[in-house]
């Protein structure tokens, strides 16, 4: 039996949910002269018991993994939430900042500033503002991570914290989002909980698009305003209420569909190789790793994987023998399909790389690859 301790609770009752088995650190992109094996490690999911929380069961890796570039999305994502947290009276001119990012990149320090706003430079500064954006994940002591946090806000000041929901993932089968160095997954229910062990409430929650369905929670310190909670969270909270975030077996089904999405993918490569017919990847991202290990998938089934960071190109994905290369390259070869590992970067690699289009060739959502594949 499994003896776990809960990253933010410290309970110790919970239950592993999926299991992947042995899989190469997801930030690990090896040059590609480099001869495998990788190392590979467990990746296992386990949800408490106590207060909900979905985690790694552990993680031996350290973060290698080279920066990619920012996708549109995310670009326009942060943009849309500033302008909603300045909406609220949250981001008032003069406001002292604190901003704790996400090692991948994604800052909005930037659009902060051009709102009038002052970024605190001393890590132990008050803030009127404590903005996380999918950082407090990368953090494996979460009751430490959310506690740091909630200390850096000032009297009646406020702290935002943006995920990646696990009620999309369950309620998209995104059992790729799982990945080393990822410690936390995040529903408004486990959050609550974490909150309220350093004096928090939420207040008030804006969905977004980005990745199928992230979050952003505005949260107070109980003692400085009424805690009342507007019917945005409310709404949230009883949606994951439907769709059981807690329920182990409902998470379980991230098992099935996991197996399944790999041998439709798997498949559906075999198919264009068979038909001699050429397939790319396209983007090089962590959720891709997962994918294509799980699928037994090398370069005789995908001859490449596209990706338009530098740090990347020149590199291979892990666990396997595809190369990574740059957008000119692909364009080169032709491909009469480009399987895109990241939805949300459809809209803009259609508009950024027309050559493969105007080639006769067609992007290919991996979504809809894998769409027939949740449980009934």
């Amino acid at each position: 039996m499994l003896e776990n301790t809960c990253r933010a609770c410290r309970g110790a009752d919970g239950d592993i949910v999926l299991d992947l088995g042995h899989q190469p650190a997801c930030d690990y992109f090896p040059a590609r002269d480099v001869p495998g094996p990788d190392p590979v490690y467990p990746l296992r999911l386990w949800l408490c018991s106590n207060c909900g929380l979905a985690q790694l069961v552990d993680d031996p890796t350290g973060p290698e993994e080279p920066r990619g570039a920012e996708p549109a999305a995310l670009v326009e994502q942060a943009a849309d939430a500033v302008g909603r947290v300045a909406a609220a009276g949250l981001l008032r001119p003069g406001a002292r900042v604190v901003e704790y990012g996400s090692p991948h990149g994604g800052s909005w320090s930037g659009l902060l500033a051009e709102r009038g706003a002052s970024i605190a430079a001393a890590d132990d500064e008050l803030a009127d503002v404590v903005l996380d954006c999918f950082g407090m994940m990368h953090s494996a002591d979460q009751a430490a991570a959310v506690a740091e946090r909630a200390a850096r806000v000032a009297p009646g000041g406020v702290l935002l914290l943006q995920y990646h929901s696990l009620a999309t993932i369950l309620r998209l089968g995104q059992w790729t989002s799982l990945r080393h160095g990822h410690y936390a997954y995040y529903s408004a229910t486990a959050l609550a909980a974490m909150l309220a062990g350093v004096g928090f409430s939420m207040r008030s929650a804006w969905h977004f698009d980005l990745y199928g369905g992230t979050v952003l929670v505005a949260a107070a310190r109980d003692r400085d305003t009424a805690p009342a909670v507007d019917s945005s969270v409310r709404t949230i909270l009883a949606d994951e209420q439907r769709l059981q975030v807690r329920d182990p077996e409902r998470v379980r089904d991230l098992q099935v569909i996991a197996e399944r999405s790999a041998q439709a993918v798997h498949d559906w490569l075999a198919s264009r190789r068979d038909a001699g017919s050429v397939a790319f990847g396209y983007g090089a991202a962590s959720r891709a790793v997962a994918l294509l290990c799980r699928a037994g998938i090398h370069s005789t089934l995908l001859p490449a994987v596209a990706d338009a960071s530098p740090g990347k190109q020149g590199r291979r994905m892990p666990g396997t023998d595809i190369p990574v290369v740059s957008p000119q390259v692909m364009v080169a070869a032709r491909p009469a399909s480009v399987l895109v590992f990241l939805s949300d970067l459809m809209s803009e690699v259609r508009t950024s790389i027309p050559q493969i289009e105007a080639a006769g060739g067609r992007w290919v959502d991996i979504d809809i690859v894998t769409a027939m594949t949740q449980p009934t």
